[in-house]
């Protein structure tokens, strides 16, 4: 074979084989016709008949998820092609059961599934490379800042529950604080990467022992201080909880030290018991958390996880049958906070397997495409966007089931909310943007590799 014949014949298989992706395009096609099946029996079984817009329902859900196939294909060919089909699973049995209870909510929702799936586009888009985030450190970290303030503002500031984290414009209201945790991701990411160093080794004589320098330690004086704030200001327990977990996990990643973890832990239970004591809702929070049964707990928050705990007991090991649950007349917040247990009622323990199961494989390509990463940026990205799916389920589910206070976060892309749903496509899309530059990297260094081979046969 002559070189030419070599170098066309490898150029060719590298332009057919990772970019049709064919694997991501079947998986989807079969998510789909698993949501629809789902859609036609919720109606069948709540009201006995086919839903009245099934037609325009199957029209865009298989549209749209053809749609970000083909952005995915056109802006990151050689990315991961298993996370999409997952998110788009996840977000059509959320918004079924979303359907199923609150209509209205549904419309709202089935608005932001197609803001969402155009934010995915844009991202790819634009975002050419992961690396080039690293270069606005700071301005992430500020704007992040600005974007936890907004809530606060006196016009556009909106009180929902108690806690201050909506932003409203009109009709449309938005929480600010769910794209912040991403620039947040973005910062730690790059501030470790710096820093990891100085971090992982003590660098200052104090007596007979060697620490760390208290200037690198800093950050997470002030993370706690910002987790504090957040509790006190806004009275977000979930974000605040959420921020300090992906910042120790972070750290932990760089570094290898897990004193600091320990160190952090001490910090956020000495936090949440100052919280818990001089601010109403957190208190609030944690009586119920320890006795729901009590008569004023039980007015405040208690009754919804009781009857959460019912609907869940009684869905049993293969549910009650999609469309035959009775979750959404007893349990408050069905379609947000406590969805968990409207699906667990109707689909049963093996259902909500199935739905934890495809959260953690989302989290699990995370975690790979992070170890198989080339740059210390790169990877932390993905482990910190990937920290933020998997500590968002651990809170919610752990809040339904009263291992933990229940939060107001979200359980991602099944939970209503339309900027929890768009933050969670962004990190898919940053996801396959990472993986996308792995695959580049790799092939950018065989085809070096294959030149320098080409050269050598033509000598």
């Amino acid at each position: 074979m002559c070189s030419s014949d070599l170098a066309r014949k490898v150029e060719t298989s590298h332009d057919n084989s990772p970019s049709r992706r064919s694997v991501e395009l079947g998986l989807l096609i079969l998510v789909d016709v698993v949501i629809s099946a789902l859609y036609v029996l919720a109606s069948v079984g709540a009201k006995g008949s086919l839903p009245a817009t099934l037609w325009l329902f199957l029209i865009v859900i298989f549209g749209l998820t053809y749609a970000m196939h083909r952005m995915v294909r056109r802006y990151a060919p050689q990315s991961n092609q298993v996370i999409l089909p997952l998110a788009a699973f996840l977000n059509g049995i959320g918004y079924v059961e979303i359907s199923r209870w609150n209509p209205t909510r549904a419309q709202y929702q089935s608005m932001w599934i197609l803001v969402s799936a155009l934010a995915l586009g844009l991202c790819l888009k634009y975002v050419r490379r992961i690396r080039d985030l690293d270069r606005f450190r700071y301005l992430t970290l500020v704007t992040a800042i600005v974007l936890m303030l907004l809530p606060l503002f006196p016009v556009i500031g909106v009180e929902t529950n108690g806690a201050r984290l909506c932003v409203g414009i009109g009709p449309v209201s938005f929480q600010p604080i769910e794209i912040a945790k991403l620039l947040l991701a973005i910062f730690f990411a790059s501030y470790f990467a710096v820093n990891k160093e100085m971090l992982a080794s003590s660098t200052r004589t104090v007596g007979r022992r060697n620490v760390v320098d208290p200037r690198i330690l800093m950050p997470i004086v002030m993370t706690w201080g910002i987790a504090l704030f957040v509790l006190a200001v806004e009275n977000d327990i979930g974000f605040a909880m959420l921020l300090f977990a992906l910042f120790l996990s972070l750290l932990w990643v760089a570094t290898g030290r897990a004193s600091y973890v320990v160190g952090g832990l001490g910090l956020l239970i000495a936090g949440g018991v100052v919280a818990s004591q001089f601010f109403y809702q957190i208190h609030q929070r944690v009586s119920v958390w320890i006795d729901p049964w009590n008569a004023h707990a039980f007015e405040h928050g208690g009754r919804q996880i009781l009857a959460g705990w019912f609907s869940l007991s009684a869905g049993g090991l293969t549910g009650t049958g999609v469309g035959l649950g009775q979750a959404g007349r007893w349990v408050s917040e069905v379609s947000s906070d406590m969805i968990l247990t409207a699906i667990g009622e109707e689909l049963g323990l093996l259902g909500v397997v199935f739905l934890l199961a495809a959260l953690l494989l989302i989290i699990a390509q995370g975690f790979k495409i992070a170890q198989q990463s080339h740059s210390d940026f790169a990877r932390l990205t993905a482990v910190g966007l990937s920290c933020i799916l998997g500590f968002q389920t651990f809170f919610i589910c752990a809040g339904v089931l009263r291992v933990l206070p229940l939060t107001g976060i979200t359980l991602p892309f099944v939970a209503y909310g339309g900027s929890s749903l768009v933050a969670n496509y962004l990190v898919v899309a940053l996801l396959l943007k990472i993986s996308q530059d792995r695959k580049s990297t790799r092939l950018n260094s065989s085809h070096l590799g294959i030149s320098y081979a080409v050269f050598c046969l033509k000598k």
